[in-house]
């Protein structure tokens, strides 16, 4: 693992950066909060217990499914109660999605600098894909080109499928790409593509995580990540 600003010579045969692609919950916007307020309707109106909103940081990154799934009970997450749980969940999540959900300070820039720059820029989220759109389209509109979350055609995070997919339809190599996320899974998912990993220490989860799954940067501000791409 490399900070921004270490000598560490850069991998060979590393070419000049072309497209970044960005996680979305927890690397461009805090979502937490309106997760959890949804997961936990769905709970009180299952009649089970709720979790505090710090709790999901470590639920969530999987799908809504997954989430849904950890959320529940230990001796009630069979199929048919995942699926009742993951609807009510999405049912209040669609009309509250933004309530209290931000970009995180420096991103907008980040992004502005790499579009000016003449850097791609693209999402690949567990997150449903319409909900996805959704945020994007709330937070940063006419950013993005490409999005893709989940569908039942593709499979999650860590699988490089949708990445693989992504550089196909911007025409660049993994040599050419950086992946950015804040958890192992996006860790993962770089090493899956053969794409060089940007860990952010701003999201849900921590640094050791980030380690442990061999992110190859670091980043501790927005900025930082604009300073790894030029020094790529």
């Amino acid at each position: 693992m490399r900070s921004v600003y270490d000598k560490m010579p850069i991998k060979e045969g590393k070419d000049m950066v072309k497209l970044a692609v960005f996680d979305l919950d927890g690397t461009l916007c805090d979502t937490i909060e309106d997760l959890a307020t949804s997961v936990n309707v769905a709970l009180k109106t299952l009649g089970y217990p709720t979790h505090p909103n710090d709790a999901y940081k470590y639920m969530v990154g999987s799908g809504m499914k997954n989430l849904v799934y950890r959320a529940l009970p230990e001796d009630k997450r069979d199929e048919a109660e995942v699926e009742k749980a993951k609807e009510l969940m999405l049912d209040h999540y669609k009309d509250h999605f933004a309530d209290k959900t931000y970009a995180y300070t420096g991103v907008s820039q980040l992004l502005d600098n790499l579009i000016n720059n003449g850097i791609h820029i693209a999402v690949c989220t567990n997150k449903a894909h319409d909900m996805a759109v959704k945020v994007l389209d709330k937070l940063f509109p006419n950013t993005f080109d490409m999005v893709i979350g989940k569908s039942d055609n593709r499979p999650l995070k860590p699988d490089p499928f949708s990445v693989n997919e992504i550089m196909e339809h911007y025409k660049v190599t993994s040599n050419e790409t950086v992946f950015i996320g804040d958890s192992g899974i996006d860790m993962k998912t770089a090493a899956a593509s053969n794409t060089t990993s940007i860990g952010v220490l701003w999201g849900f989860r921590d640094e050791e995580e980030l380690k442990q799954n061999d992110a190859e940067f670091i980043a501790s501000t927005p900025n930082d990540i604009y300073e790894i791409i030029k020094k790529l």
